[in-house]
């Protein structure tokens, strides 16, 4: 659905408005951010034989499970996709102001998190690498081109439940694989975290929106809460990846139900009164969204049999999961 351009103005103006906010919402950032880097973290403890720190990590690694790797394998991929959401923000958020701030703040945050899962599993030999970063550079060239792009508020909407949905991914897998290599745990937990400080952030944005425009905040909202494609829907692979997290817990159906309720409460859907015939029809779409999901998750779960899964970039290991 594109919008006409006089509507894309008006909400640029809209976040124009809103640029003291955002120098606000950073400096709130970066004061309770601790920076990290993946050299610190990945690197062997002090006076000790690195060549013996990469051994021990990999004899570690080998109890990794298969789900786990698959997780990792798919987060890992789902942040090297930076390139797009750069992209993607930029359209709106470029030229001198506190909105460019943030997005390249974001972006420089962002990168560290591809950067040391991508070290991590060369370290550590948890996957194939020849073939993951052919997957890499498979789903980069694929591009990503969602409908939300050519709408400034359903980009925030999206990006609030993305980086919760990362953010709960990576902290799921990371206690998983973190039973048997205390290391990939340590690493998914900083990435996790910075996820969440991301949700904030623009959790945070869209409530503003949503207080200044709030008939057209809706509608966007409506387009987009009812499911979100993760932006990985490209690469080679994704959907049975995808369904090996599903099964092992990690995520799926369920936590996204949760997410969609956590931003409605968040955005006191429910109490946003004044609207126009429009935006009263968004509102009473968003509030039956999990009603839905939940059917989905249902049938989803209720159609499930035991499957055998193989990935190369996984060693081609075959394992079943219920």
């Amino acid at each position: 659905m594109h919008l006409p351009d006089s509507e894309i103005l008006a909400k640029v103006e809209v976040l124009a408005d809103l640029e003291k906010d955002v120098e606000q919402l950073m400096e709130a950032h970066e004061a309770k951010r601790i920076l990290w880097f993946p050299s610190e973290i990945l690197a062997p403890e002090p006076d000790t034989d690195p060549d013996l720190h990469v051994k021990g990590l990999r004899e570690r690694a080998r109890g990794i499970s298969m789900p786990s790797r698959v997780a990792i394998c798919l987060n890992t991929l789902t942040e090297e996709g930076l390139p797009h959401f750069h992209r993607l923000l930029a359209t709106y958020l470029g030229g001198d102001t506190f909105w460019a701030k943030w997005n390249n703040l974001w972006t420089a945050e962002e990168d560290r998190h591809g950067a040391i899962l991508h070290d991590y599993t060369r370290d550590s030999q948890l996957l194939d690498n020849p073939t993951f970063e052919r997957m890499q550079f498979e789903y980069l060239k694929a591009g990503f081109e969602p409908s939300w792009d050519k709408d400034p508020y359903r980009v925030f909407v999206y990006t609030s439940l993305q980086e919760r949905a990362t953010q709960v991914s990576h902290a799921n897998t990371g206690k998983l694989a973190g039973e048997y290599e205390p290391l990939i745990g340590t690493v998914l937990s900083n990435v996790a975290k910075e996820e969440a400080r991301h949700y904030v952030f623009y959790r945070e944005i869209f409530k503003r929106v949503l207080d200044r425009d709030p008939n057209r905040a809706l509608e966007s909202a409506a387009l987009i809460m009812p499911s979100i494609d993760m932006p990985g829907i490209n690469m080679p692979h994704f959907r049975d990846m995808a369904d090996v997290i599903r099964r092992a817990g990690i995520y799926g159906p369920r936590e996204y139900i949760k997410i969609v309720e956590d931003l409605i409460k968040f955005w006191t859907i429910d109490k946003i009164d004044g609207l126009n015939e429009a935006g009263r029809k968004a509102q009473e779409k968003i509030m039956s969204i999990n009603a839905r999901l939940e059917r989905v998750a249902d049938m989803m779960e209720t159609r499930s049999r035991a499957k055998t899964f193989q990935f190369q970039v996984a060693f081609a290991r075959e394992f079943a999961m219920d």
